[in-house]
């Protein structure tokens, strides 16, 4: 049986909790606006940053962004406004120049969140027949609640972002929620069964292993079910995060869900390139949402 949108749920234990905004300090930057942000997203009070045009008297596209792993536990969403080593520099501002509302949150044991070990949260959530990254999937789908809630906002232009374990985050997120109407991602879409077989999953952080998933699912297929919205996979071929042959079998499931749409789909694949952001991936990022959220 063809996996579904509501089996992917299922298998993740997509359990979106309630968010509320608790409280915003506005901070005007060189062209741009940060709000630093509390959300209460069930009974837990999160961080959230987020950037925008100084001009939001409008309601504008956006991009819920998912920040990224790379052992970074202390800076979570700060991404947004900081970068990262593999990035080219930080995205907050350059989304926010292009006409973006974009909000970030720290994910579980990150950021602010940080007061427990990654193995500790995910060992414990395993012992309950949970995820880390389902727990992080429903804080991300919260974040999108309230990202489409804001008055700035055209909930029907929303697009998501991430790289590394963002990718990952925003390609499952859009794969199970059609809020997302496009979506950018960078460095981590590969099929994990072959990973697995090339020994290349244990480069992952164990908030990714999500029991029994591969049964029934798989990154090409998960992928797949975003078809026919806008889709932009980014890669690099010299990654061991993702070997060539673990991104060719998910491509392989992924592509034919496109047979009528072809021109929504779009692979930009980096000879020689490890785990990083390349100029090429930031300018095909920049021109495909301009297509799919702004020239709507």
């Amino acid at each position: 049986m063809a996996l579904t949108r509501q089996r992917l749920r299922e298998l993740i234990g997509l359990a979106e909790p309630t968010v509320a905004p608790v409280s915003r300090r506005v901070e005007p930057v060189d062209g741009h606006v940060v709000e630093h942000l509390v959300l209460r997203l069930g009974d837990v009070e999160v961080r959230g940053i987020l950037t925008r045009p100084v001009d939001n008297a409008r309601r504008l596209p956006a991009i819920l962004y998912g920040h990224s792993h790379g052992g970074g536990y202390a800076i979570g969403a700060r991404e947004l406004l900081d970068g990262r080593e593999y990035l080219l520099d930080p995205l907050g501002p350059v989304f926010a120049r292009a006409g973006y509302v974009t909000l970030c949150i720290d994910m579980p044991v990150f950021g602010e969140r940080a007061t427990v070990s990654e193995g500790s949260a995910a060992k414990a959530l395993l012992w309950h027949g949970k995820s880390l990254f389902g727990q992080m999937l429903s804080d991300h789908a919260a974040a999108l609640t309230y990202l489409g809630s804001r008055d700035d906002v055209d909930p029907a232009r929303i697009g998501a972002f991430g790289i590394s374990m963002g990718c990952v985050l925003s390609y499952w997120l859009a794969a199970m929620d059609e809020r997302i109407a496009a979506v950018a991602h960078l460095c981590c879409f590969a099929d994990f069964r072959t990973m697995i077989v090339l020994g290349a999953h244990d480069g992952h952080g164990i908030y990714l292993t999500v029991p029994g998933l591969l049964k029934e699912a798989d990154g090409g297929s998960i992928a797949a079910l975003i078809a026919p919205r806008p889709q932009l996979v980014c890669i690099g071929e010299a990654d061991s995060l993702t070997p060539p042959s673990a991104v060719a079998r998910a491509w392989a499931e992924l592509e034919p869900a496109y047979g009528g749409v072809r021109d929504r789909l779009r692979l930009v694949s980096e000879p020689g390139i490890g785990h990083r952001e390349t100029l090429r991936m930031r300018e095909a990022t920049l021109t495909f949402f301009a297509t799919h959220l702004v020239e709507v």
